[in-house]
This record gives C-alpha cells, sequence and structure tokens, in this order.
C-alpha cells in the first residue's frame, strides 16, 4: 500500500453531498452521490495524501428518526446515539464501497476502511441546559405538544415551518479511537471516521464510557480528529465554493483567504450562521490555532485545485 508521500489530510464530507433528501431519494440516488463524491476523495489519494474521511448524517439521520416514529407503535423506537451510530455504519458502508470500486478501477492498491467512531465529551458541558440543534421531521402544534409531554422532548417552533425537536450539541473532547485511525493511516489504508461527528460519549468517575443523546457538529469533530492524529491538513466541504461575507446579499464577496482572528470577529458578530458556515469556519480555526498546517472551506468540485491553493477560503493564523 502507498503510504501517502504528502502527509495526513483530513476531508470533512457534508450529510447533504451524500443525500439531500433520503426521505425522497432512492437508494440508487444515495449510491450516485457517494460514487461522485468518492472519484473526488481517490484523487486526493492517488495524488500522494494519507485520507481520513469524516462526513455528515443530517438528512440521514433525520430519516431514520422519522422511521421510528412512524414504528413506534411496532417497534420500540432506538435512542439517539443508537441512530447516530447506525447511520455511521450505513454511510460509512456506501462510502466504503465507493472508495473501494474507484481505487480498483484505477488500479490503486489502497482499502478503505470504515470505522464506528465515539467522540468524548463533557458532561458538564452547558449545551446539555440548552437543547438547541434542530432534528427529525417537522411537527403540528399537536404533535409538538405530544411529543413534550408523552415523550420528554424539547420541542421548539422552527421558522414558521412547524414544529422540531432540539437535542443538545456538546463541544468534542477527545476522539477515542484516533489511534486506531492513526494506526489505519500508517498502514495504508483510507479511513473512513467520525460519521455525523461520533456517537457522543461522556465518562464516569470510573472511567466507563455511556452514550449519550446528543449529537456533535461533525466539522468541530474533525477538526479535533485532525489534531488528535496529527493531520497537516483539514479540507472541508460544502455547497459553496468559498466562504463569503454577505452572503446571498447584494453586497456579497468571496473571500480567498481568512486569518483566525478576523474569521472570529465576524464569526461573532453573526456573520456565519449557526446552522450552516459558522461551524466549519469555527472548526477552521481551532485546527490551524492548535498547529494543522491548513485548512481549507470549498464545495466537492473544487477540492483539488483548493489543495493546489488555487480555490476555496485558505485560513491562516
Amino acid at each position: 500500500m502507498d503510504t501517502g508521500a504528502n502527509g495526513i489530510l483530513v476531508v470533512a464530507v457534508g450529510g447533504n453531498a451524500l443525500a439531500a433528501d433520503p426521505t425522497t431519494s432512492t437508494m440508487a440516488d444515495q449510491l450516485a452521490a457517494v460514487q461522485d463524491a468518492a472519484r473526488h476523495l481517490v484523487e486526493l489519494e492517488s495524488r500522494g495524501w494519507r485520507v481520513v474521511v469524516t462526513h455528515g448524517n443530517g438528512p440521514q439521520i433525520g430519516a431514520l428518526l422519522r422511521q421510528n416514529e412512524l414504528a413506534a407503535e411496532t417497534v420500540p423506537p432506538m435512542t439517539l446515539d443508537f441512530c447516530g451510530a447506525a447511520t455511521q455504519g450505513s454511510i460509512g458502508y456506501l462510502l466504503e464501497t465507493a472508495l473501494n470500486n474507484e481505487l480498483r478501477r484505477r488500479g490503486r492498491d489502497t482499502v478503505a476502511v470504515s470505522v464506528v467512531t465515539q467522540v468524548e465529551v463533557d458532561r458538564g458541558d452547558p449545551a446539555f441546559q440548552r437543547p438547541s440543534k434542530p432534528i427529525g421531521a417537522f411537527m403540528s402544534e399537536h404533535e409538538a405538544e405530544h411529543a413534550r409531554s408523552q415523550l420528554g422532548w424539547d420541542v421548539v417552533e422552527d421558522s414558521g415551518r412547524g414544529y422540531r425537536r432540539v437535542v443538545a450539541s456538546p463541544e468534542p473532547t477527545a476522539i477515542v479511537q484516533r489511534g486506531v485511525v492513526r494506526s489505519l493511516l500508517d498502514a495504508g489504508y483510507l479511513v473512513i471516521a467520525a460519521g455525523g461527528g461520533g456517537v457522543p460519549m461522556v465518562r464516569g468517575a470510573d472511567g466507563e464510557l455511556a452514550g449519550v443523546e446528543a449529537v456533535i457538529d461533525k466539522d468541530l469533530a474533525s477538526a479535533v480528529l485532525a489534531s488528535d492524529i496529527g493531520a497537516d491538513i483539514l479540507l472541508i466541504l460544502t455547497s459553496v465554493p468559498q466562504v463569503a461575507l454577505g452572503f446571498g446579499t447584494p453586497d456579497q464577496r468571496w473571500l480567498p483567504t481568512l486569518d483566525a482572528t478576523t474569521a472570529l470577529t465576524h464569526l461573532e458578530a453573526g456573520e456565519f450562521p449557526e446552522g450552516s458556515m459558522g461551524p466549519k469556519v469555527a472548526s477552521a480555526v481551532q485546527f490551524t490555532r492548535a498547529g494543522g498546517r491548513r485548512a481549507v472551506v470549498t464545495d466537492l468540485d473544487s477540492a483539488e485545485a483548493a489543495l493546489e491553493g488555487r480555490a476555496g477560503t485558505e485560513f491562516v493564523r
């Protein structure tokens, strides 16, 4: 296996890039999206990088939760941490298959392998007291009241479109399987890890880990993973080619570079929304400040050019 001459590259792929809406997308649609992503990812590997792929799971976990709701009278619902692990496994399977097929087509002897990853969070994280991450399907007011009273869910109105469940989204502190991921990389594998931000775990006084019902932002988890395994570059893929100021307005301005201090100033001013670009900017800043060589935000089609400095937004200290 090729051990990768350029260094370690962590690539964070958004869940929407794999399936915009799994409730309407067929498996064939999802497989086609994953195959497209695989072509770009294998191109990066073929250029001499040791690649770790992380991925989102927002659309997929939403679909699984909806399945839980519809089947609740027949099959006991799964807890949120279990759903996170399940989507890690299913998306990992799709990515693993697509990557290995693409590697074979190109005559590469690298093998892709998926690791269901646990991520430590702090039991005392304030996020547990202020659930804010919307998940699952929209509900009517009647359904929302039932969810509050009978299921114990935290439910909020979402932009006048209905009601949604909200859960805690604590900060990731460490990747439990970081040593495994690094060992697999060193052995020449292309690794898929920390899917959906990983399964959130808290450590008890006895040192044992237990899953908690929460979700971790996958970009923040990717930054922690990248630092934990000594990655050189964190490449965050999204739906736009660069980070922008005034996004979607007549004054929109694309940013080819962004230093950490300026990025945080814009972030605190609300320039980068919490539900979209905000965590990506925060993750890029976190990784570069922790000693990472480069962090870049761009779209899937620009991934190769971004690594060559010809596309995307590059974050500098």
